[in-house]
């Protein structure tokens, strides 16, 4: 018996090996569909929809992030609203994103500020709207709620 691979048997080896190894990519492709959670998000509605436009518009992910991407200039704003206590209260959102945005530039010296921008009263409860979606949305305990 020859110790040389034939045509025939790479052939095998070829044929058997990649069998093997669709057959585990499968079984892990499987394995991920039932472990892994499903990351639901809320409906979107006009209001969420005209505070995201107002984000993308004013570029507000140059210096913020939001679930981590973006700029790390600014806090995190992927859940703001938790860390003020208003996720539950959409008037609240407003009405604290409302008077931080009117509070800004708060003129103290050498302190990272962030630009007045002067957004309408529809805009800036569009911007609580979508800040409040975004920190409904399920991303399984991410980022960390601490007063960052």
């Amino acid at each position: 018996m020859s110790d040389y691979l034939t045509k025939a048997r790479a052939r095998n080896v070829f044929y058997g090996g990649s069998l093997f190894f669709v057959a585990v990519f499968g079984a892990l492709v499987a394995h991920s569909h039932r472990t892994i959670a499903s990351t639901a998000t809320p409906p979107l509605t006009d209001a969420v929809r005209l505070g995201k436009h107002v984000w993308e518009e004013n570029s507000c992910i140059n210096c913020h992030s939001l679930h981590g991407e973006g700029a790390y200039f600014a806090p995190e704003l992927g859940n703001v609203t938790t860390r003020w206590g208003v996720i539950e209260d959409p008037e609240g959102a407003y009405e604290v994103l409302d008077a931080w945005m009117k509070a800004q530039p708060s003129g103290i010296e050498g302190r990272r500020q962030m630009p007045f921008f002067d957004l309408t009263e529809e805009e800036t409860r569009g911007l609580a709207e979508f800040l409040r979606w975004a920190d409904d949305s399920d991303l399984q305990s991410w980022p960390p709620n601490d007063a960052g």
